[in-house]
């Protein structure tokens, strides 16, 4: 099979966590990726715990399948090198403040003038225009300003972050996207694009229904704990033996609940009757609801509920995740191949499913740093091993 990337080589100047995340689905859809990292200490997530035998399991997990060289870009024997693995790039990658590759002389200007093919990715805090372009940003500082964090959490409490950094992997997934994008519009025009993803802009783009509510109200929605603020109900339980989930989207699905619950006729109860009157009532329908789930576990009213086709499940920790039979079948559980005196390693599978895409159950070893240095110099038809 033909991968879809099959042929692509993108240059991944790319650290942490944002820019690899894009690389790594670029490679996962077929593409050669040369990771160019610091000399000396690389990418920052190679300290990053938790630890197998020395080696990051974060950083395995995101860079798995990379080459790895090592480049000062302020040296000019480096600078020659990497100016060879332009001439072959079609994407290169970065994630520095803006302004910096413009020093090094490497900004978009100046690369799409001598390769005007390339398609240059960059995703930074606040992109690359605006009052606060040069700002740094972390995953935690976009999701406090760009309010994801005023509406997760308990109502009553403070505001928390949300569990996985979102802040950089939506940025990661849009900076994927407009690869993609840029590539087809390539083979159309026959020019590279410039893509600037800003980490702030993908938080605000995520907000489907808190947007929705603030625009068309006026009034921003609060923290609503795991309710959701405009479909009832949509949110946890009580069992028995504890919480589990309810989503009941639509009418149909909610006289399917009540039925299977047997709350008699309250679908046509003018207070629960629409998704509004719900919404309005949605605690008064919690309590209905687990007046009747209290008596039971957890188990006992999932089996009841999907037989009667009504969306729910149970709220399972990582590991119990990571051991689900319908997430297992879908290869969502991977090995990383352990090079020879390294450890194995796991991680996330492709969730991008494909017919013409092969679904392997292993991946390449995440490199060394600079591990790779005679193998992309040779594939450069360079003999020039040292650095400097």
């Amino acid at each position: 099979m033909t991968l879809p990337l099959s042929g692509i080589t993108v240059i991944d100047l790319t650290h942490v966590l944002a820019g690899p995340f894009c690389s790594t689905q670029l490679l996962e859809l077929g593409a050669k990726v040369i990771k160019v990292e610091r000399p000396g200490a690389g990418d920052d997530t190679r300290a990053f715990p938790p630890f197998i035998d020395g080696f990051s399991a974060y950083f395995a997990g995101l860079n798995h399948g990379k080459q790895s060289i090592a480049l000062d870009l302020s040296a000019p024997g480096d600078r020659s090198i990497f100016d060879a693995l332009l001439e072959r790039a079609d994407v290169v990658l970065e994630n520095f403040r803006p302004g910096v590759m413009e020093k090094l002389g490497y900004g978009w200007e100046a690369l799409h003038a001598r390769h005007p093919r390339l398609i240059y990715g960059a995703v930074s805090g606040f992109g690359h225009t605006g009052p606060e372009a040069g700002r740094p940003a972390y995953d935690m500082v976009v999701q406090a300003r760009g309010g994801v964090m005023s509406i997760t959490g308990e109502r009553d409490r403070e505001p928390v972050r949300v569990g996985a950094s979102i802040g950089d992997i939506v940025a990661g997934l849009y900076l994927t996207q407009g690869v993609m994008a840029a590539l087809i519009a390539r083979d159309k025009t026959g020019r590279g694009q410039k893509i600037d993803i800003a980490m702030l802009d993908s938080q605000i783009a995520i907000l489907e229904h808190a947007v929705a509510i603030t625009t068309a109200t006026g009034t921003p929605p609060g923290r609503s704990g795991a309710r959701h603020p405009t479909i009832t109900p949509f949110e946890t339980f009580h069992a028995e033996d504890g919480l589990f989930v309810i989503a009941a989207g639509n009418d149909s699905l909610f006289m399917k609940l009540c039925t299977a619950l047997r709350l008699g006729p309250l679908y046509e109860d003018p207070r629960f009757a629409t998704n509004p009157a719900r919404c309005d009532n949605a605690r008064l329908l919690k309590r209905l609801i687990e007046a009747i789930t209290i008596e039971k576990s957890r188990a006992h009213w999932i089996k009841v509920l999907e037989d009667a086709g009504v969306p729910t499940g149970p709220i399972q920790n990582v590991a119990e995740a990571l051991a689900d039979p319908q997430l297992l079948s879908r290869n969502m559980l991977v090995d990383i191949e352990p090079a020879p005196g390294r450890p194995a390693f796991q991680c996330a599978g492709n969730p991008i499913k494909m017919t013409e895409l092969p679904e392997h159950k292993t991946r390449s070893a995440a490199p060394l740093l600079d591990g790779d240095r005679a193998a992309v110099l040779d594939w450069l038809g360079r003999t020039d091993a040292k650095r400097g």
